[in-house]
Parts: structure tokens; C-alpha cells; sequence
């Protein structure tokens, strides 16, 4: 949570409370107003605000989040959803510079929303916003496209900056994100070059989810679970997860008759 307490963002809000957009409101007014307020521009000063979106599930987050970008002259907040299906809605609707992103929301989490935005709206930049440094989430919320992460305790100015600098197109990674996001990516580009033959899964009945393809490529290389756990950054209680998964649906649960069995399903090359 921000470092903000409640009775100051009850103070702010007294003081200076503006119309907003609720993804989940469904009166036009506060809709139309939004909109009214981009096309007027935003205090007589600033007639190009950073437009932007808050997606978080916590009502109290987003709206506290809200109250304290708002106070600021060169930003404005268009709308806030409470999860990735609205979020990519209210991206096409009213086509930010930016959205604040949480991972974890229901119906679509932020991962596949950010996936979403960056290629429905390259023009529009994401900024993941998490609790602390969750190493999994980030990485791969990188590798879907967010420009980089905001954590949810960190001070105003650092909030502030970040946000600036983001709209700049600036990439805001320490060294060893940005090297675990290389290595991660490096993890994507050996997923893409398997190729499953599509007849073979349909005569199988088998299908795989991107995760479970990620962690075959690994798999057949052969990798270990501890190896593919640290290529992925997920923990090795995960990984063995996800390969019991995978073990089921070939109905094995023997490791090398499973690898042959997924080589087998590969697209042979000529």
C-alpha cells in the first residue's frame, strides 16, 4: 500500500475531489465527464496531461492511488478497473499513455492484460504494480510487454518519477531484473522454436498450455527441475507442479517416457 494514510487521502479528497471514471459504475455522466475532461485538457497550465489507467482488484488502492495522481497538474486518470478484463476495455475505450497495472486480479490477470495491451495498443505503456519484489511476476510481465514496475510502498516522488519517465519511454530496471528478464527472454526465444504437430496432440487428445511449453522446451533439453526453476524464476515446488500436469495428460509419470513422448508429438523436421 502507498505510504499514505487514510485520514489524509480523506483530507485530500475533501479538499479537491474531482469526477472519475469507475470501470464498474455504470451511470454515463461520470463517463462522459472523463471524457469532457481529456478533450478540455486538465487545468489551464497543462493541455497535454498523462492520461492514464489504475487496474488493481483492492477498491482502496486504486482509489487512494487515484486521489494522490490526481493532485498532480500533468497527470490524470481517465478511469480504474478492477481487473485485466476491464483494464484492456477501458484502454481501447479511452487510449491512455499508460496504465498501472496489477498482476494478480481475477478473470484476467494482469499478465495476460498487459500481453493484450501491447498488441492491441503498442502506443499505450504499462507499468506493473506489485506488493514487493515478486521476481516471477515482474519478469514476466516484462517479457508481455510492461515497460517496468512500480512497487506499492514506494514514496510519492519515486511514484511521480516513475511515471514520468515511463511515458518517456524509459525503461525503469535494476542490473539484476534486467538480467533475469535477458535470461528470461532467452528461455521464450528456445519455446518458440518447438513446434508441436497439431494432428498428433488432436489424435492424443492433448493440449498444452504456454507455461506447460515453456517448461517442455526445458524439459527435452533435458534440464532438471531445480535448472528449469531458476530459468523460469519460479520456485522448484512449481515446477514439479507443473510437470505432475503435464505427466497426467501423457499418462505417465515416468520422466524419460515422457520426454520421449513429447518428442514424438514435436513436428519432425525434414
Amino acid at each position: 500500500m502507498l505510504r499514505i494514510s487514510l485520514a489524509l487521502v480523506c483530507t485530500i479528497c475533501k479538499k479537491r475531489l474531482r469526477p472519475w471514471v469507475e470501470a464498474s459504475s455504470s451511470t454515463i455522466t461520470e463517463e462522459e465527464d472523463a471524457k469532457s475532461r481529456y478533450y478540455s485538457g486538465k487545468g489551464r497550465g497543462n493541455l497535454n496531461p498523462i492520461r492514464l489507467i489504475i487496474a488493481d482488484d483492492q477498491r482502496l488502492l486504486r482509489e487512494s492511488l487515484r486521489t494522490v495522481l490526481d493532485l498532480e497538474e500533468d497527470i490524470e486518470v481517465v478511469a480504474l478497473a478492477e481487473n485485466g478484463q476491464q483494464a484492456c476495455q477501458l484502454t481501447e475505450q479511452f487510449q491512455p499513455r499508460l496504465v498501472l497495472m496489477d498482476v494478480q486480479m481475477p478473470i484476467m490477470n494482469g499478465i495476460q492484460a498487459i500481453r493484450e495491451i501491447h498488441v492491441r495498443m503498442p502506443n499505450t505503456q504499462v507499468l506493473i504494480l506489485t506488493t514487493f519484489a515478486e521476481d516471477e511476476y515482474i519478469i514476466e510481465g516484462l517479457a508481455a510487454g510492461a515497460i517496468g514496475y512500480l512497487l506499492k510502498d514506494m514514496d510519492k516522488n519515486s511514484l511521480l518519477k516513475a511515471i514520468r519517465d515511463a511515458v518517456e519511454g524509459r525503461h525503469m530496471l535494476t542490473p539484476e531484473i534486467a538480467s533475469k528478464l535477458a535470461s528470461r527472454l532467452s528461455v521464450m526465444s528456445k519455446t518458440h522454436r518447438i513446434s508441436f504437430n497439431a494432428q498428433k496432440l488432436k489424435n492424443a487428445r492433448v493440449e498444452f498450455t504456454e507455461r506447460e511449453r515453456q517448461i517442455i522446451a526445458l524439459m527435452i533439453q533435458p534440464m532438471t527441475n531445480t535448472q528449469i526453476a531458476e530459468a523460469l524464476y519460479m520456485s522448484v515446488g512449481t515446477i514439479k507442479n507443473y510437470i505432475s500436469v503435464i505427466y497426467s495428460k501423457l499418462g505417465t509419470s515416468d520422466r524419460m517416457q515422457a520426454v520421449a513422448y513429447l518428442n514424438d508429438l514435436m513436428v519432425e523436421e525434414k
